[in-house]
């Protein structure tokens, strides 16, 4: 059976360094070539066909193709997330009564062009360096091939168990289940914007002063109002999402 020789796989396969550098080169090398959007290691583009070659690249190279074999047509699909703004990827498993299960994994393109500046941290996925975008993209999708492969073996999938993390050790040399990516609320608490600073910005061209209460791809801020609804802590608040390029500190919250 499929599955039961990819489970074995899973539990046993272990490539060594020097393989996993070697064909984890080759995959990448591979869809720069190929690619109609990702022509250089710090891309500025990607296409869900992008993340296509990924899977058949890596299922070819590291599962002898049983991934592909298992799944039926049109039940593993991609997608590029902008509103992933924490995880790097996504694997979902749906399953409906009746119907064979369909998967998709999704990669979060947020995370992925927010990150690689010149005076950027370092960037660590699933517990190793990343010198551009795409040594992240393949890490990230890596793990979330792991994810796919328990699913279809095992039907649940954990990444803090330790059937996950020592798959992803041995056939990918993973030293963890995290991601260190930069994120947008790294990059507004560099400029000192956190959850419940005050900040100014402009609406429709008028000047506003709220405090923040979300940070994510935008940031959510309050900004008291009479009119608007009231809130847990006894005041009225209307909401704003506002691009984190348009917030300003309140002055007399720098160095507070």
């Amino acid at each position: 059976m499929p599955t039961e020789a990819l489970s074995r796989l899973l539990l046993t396969r272990e490539p060594g360094e020097a393989a996993v550098r070697a064909w984890t080169d080759e995959i990448a090398t591979d869809l720069l070539g190929r690619s109609s959007h990702v022509r250089e290691p710090n891309f500025t583009e990607i296409g869900q066909d992008d993340l296509a070659s990924l899977f058949t690249a890596y299922d070819g190279r590291f599962l002898d193709g049983l991934c592909g074999g298992i799944l039926g047509p049109g039940t593993l699909s991609f997608r590029l997330s902008g509103r992933m703004t924490r995880a790097g990827g996504k694997t979902t498993r749906f399953e409906r009564r009746g119907h064979t299960p369909r998967f998709e994994i999704a990669v979060a393109t947020s995370i992925l062009f927010d990150g690689f500046g010149e005076d950027d941290r370092e960037v660590t996925a699933c517990g190793l360096p990343c010198r551009h975008r795409l040594d992240a993209l393949q890490r990230i999708f890596e793990h979330e091939l792991v994810h796919l492969a328990e699913f279809l073996c095992w039907e649940i999938s954990h990444c803090g168990r330790a059937r996950f993390r020592g798959i992803a050790r041995r056939l990918f040399l993973h030293r963890a289940h995290t991601h260190q990516l930069i994120t947008h609320s790294e990059r507004a608490a560099r400029d000192g914007i956190v959850v419940g600073s005050r900040v100014n910005f402009a609406f429709r061209g008028q000047p506003l002063t709220g405090r923040v209460n979300r940070i994510t791809k935008r940031a959510t801020v309050l900004v008291e109002d009479a009119r608007a609804p009231r809130w847990s802590d006894g005041r009225r608040y209307a909401r704003f999402y506002v691009p984190l390029e348009e917030l300003r500190l309140v002055e007399a919250d720098r160095g507070a």
